[in-house]
């Protein structure tokens, strides 16, 4: 498999321009597709060696449809940058691609990347994991530089996992410190939702030492600890009394944890997952839960031994 010297990018988000910025930094050709684009999806993907699926989950069933309406190469090797979980059969973003691409290399981006501090030209590192060895060499050289260190492993499923439930996480830790409930808080807080991972990850089947690297610990501490995350930022303006609708505006961004959460929260009621934190976001977001009641009934569950 040769060097990728042409990226299509679909998406406009700040990651999708992100990882665009990044690439041509490299030296990549660089094509960008969104719905507001006058390129036509053929026109950007056509001869491209990555098509980089950089949208939100809620529209990428119907962007990967698009594509697939087009029989056009199955040469390129997908990158997935999408971070969620789809509603129907609870499924990750590589496995609704693979459904429709299935002769196409897949792989998954993923890790600590908050996309302003990359698009500053901040150190950061991240994984690019597929089953694929050589798609993923190929992904590798065409995102690593000397600001970007880029490792690959081989367990897509539990790195996808892991950059999809973080977001969860993040809004719970944004509003237990938009209740300036302290240090403390907030690491048992975090500490306890990477055991509620590691029990999502045990169902699915993905690899637990996964959940320990750069997309699954890395990306947590990243998400929960920074105010330029949007999901941790959305649970500290509703800590703050504002709406959900509110907080979504300011951000002006898309938040996948507001969307994960309900599919966590509707796959550990259906399959009896013990999902405390996720459950008690899910409420939250819903407005069925204060972030004061949310922080009083973790509190006040009942006591058990930490490792079981």
């Amino acid at each position: 498999m040769q060097e990728a010297k042409i990226a299509a990018v679909l998406g406009a988000g700040a990651w999708g321009l992100t990882l665009a910025q990044l690439l041509r930094s490299n030296g990549l050709e660089v094509r960008q597709w969104s719905r507001r684009s006058e390129a036509s999806l053929t026109t950007v993907l056509a001869g491209a060696d990555l098509w980089i699926m950089a949208v939100s989950m809620a529209g990428l069933a119907s962007v990967a449809d698009q594509v697939a309406a087009l029989s056009l190469s199955d040469c390129a090797i997908w990158v997935s940058a999408t971070k969620g979980l789809d509603p129907q059969g609870w499924r990750t973003p590589s496995q609704v691609l693979n459904d429709r691409f299935p002769h196409q290399p897949i792989t998954v981006l993923s890790g600590p990347n908050l996309s302003k501090e990359i698009a500053q030209g901040l150190p950061a590192a991240t994984v690019i994991a597929s089953r694929d060895r050589q798609a993923a060499t190929v992904v590798q050289q065409a995102f690593a530089n000397d600001r970007f260190r880029v490792y690959t492993n081989r367990d897509p499923l539990g790195t996808e996992l892991g950059g999809a439930l973080k977001n969860v996480i993040a809004i719970a830790v944004g509003a237990c410190d938009g209740l300036s409930l302290g240090a403390n808080a907030r690491s048992a807080l975090v500490t306890r939702a990477l055991a509620e991972i590691l029990r999502v990850g045990a169902y699915f089947g993905a690899r637990t030492e996964t959940f320990f690297g750069l997309s699954g610990l890395g990306d947590l501490l990243a998400t929960c600890t920074s105010p330029l995350s949007r999901n941790y930022q959305v649970g500290f303006r509703l800590a703050q009394g504002e709406s959900l609708e509110t907080a979504l505006t300011a951000i002006a961004a898309t938040a996948e944890g507001v969307y994960t959460a309900q599919v966590l929260a509707q796959m550990a009621n259906r399959e009896g997952l013990e999902l405390p934190i996720a459950a008690c976001v899910a409420e939250l977001l819903a407005g069925q839960i204060s972030p004061a009641t949310a922080i009083e009934r973790l509190m006040a569950r009942d006591l058990k031994a930490e490792l079981v």
